[in-house]
């Protein structure tokens, strides 16, 4: 159940991130701004970026996160998990920022090449809602590993079992030097001495009878 966990929560992670940075380099709102006169309204395009920039440097936060989750045990994974969970919280609020007209149309003012006031705005919800839901994937991922990562399993722990049997190997000088001349690694594993051969039956003497056996009876005269 532990690694089932773990592998749902770094699954999470890396598809929450992945939806915020996806979602970033999209265009979520298109604009026209007029000018005056016969001149045409002049487009502006607003990306994902442009509309909620602290979003998207969050998921890449995210993405640098999941090699911590991987690396840290513990407390420390902990730790790491309860800063996923803020950063999700922190991504879900840019993007409802980002999206509200009144912010959409100011930036789209401010980024416009010409001078004029916005006269139409046009949102695209699909991609707002990735990254949306990009950044709840975040705080779910950052709370499970926060209340449960502590019980997972980590990526030094695999190493540990291979790392104990050198705690039998001798720490002497002299006998490191001994192995040394004599040809041997002294940083391998001493070998397993051996079993001690079975003990073979030797067969009773010719004539000698078996303490087991019965005499026979003489023949009657």
């Amino acid at each position: 159940r532990a690694r089932a966990e773990y592998g749902a929560a770094l699954a999470a992670l890396a598809l929450g991130a992945g939806a915020l940075l996806g979602a970033g380099g999209r265009v979520w709102a298109q604009a026209e701004i007029a000018v005056g006169g016969r001149v045409a309204p002049a487009p502006v395009e607003l990306t994902g970026q442009d509309a909620a920039a602290p979003a998207f440097a969050l998921g890449l936060a995210g993405l640098a996160a999941l090699a911590a989750v991987v690396a840290a045990r513990g407390w420390a994974r902990r730790a790491v998990g309860g800063a996923v969970a803020a950063f999700g919280a922190a991504a879900l609020y840019s993007v409802w920022q980002g999206t509200r007209t009144p912010a959409l149309t100011a930036l789209a003012a401010e980024r416009s090449t010409a001078q004029g006031r916005v006269e139409a705005l046009h949102v695209a919800t699909q991609w707002p809602a990735l990254a949306a839901l990009g950044a709840a994937l975040l705080v779910a991922a950052g709370a499970a590993v926060l209340l449960r990562g502590a019980a997972w399993p980590g990526m030094s722990s695999r190493y540990d079992r291979h790392s104990a049997p050198s705690a039998a190997r001798s720490s002497d000088p002299a006998e490191l030097w001994k192995s040394l001349d004599s040809g041997a690694d002294p940083t391998l594993d001493p070998p397993e001495a051996a079993a001690p051969p079975a003990p073979v039956r030797q067969p009773a003497p010719a004539g000698r009878a078996d303490a087991h056996t019965e005499p026979k009876n003489p023949k009657e005269p």
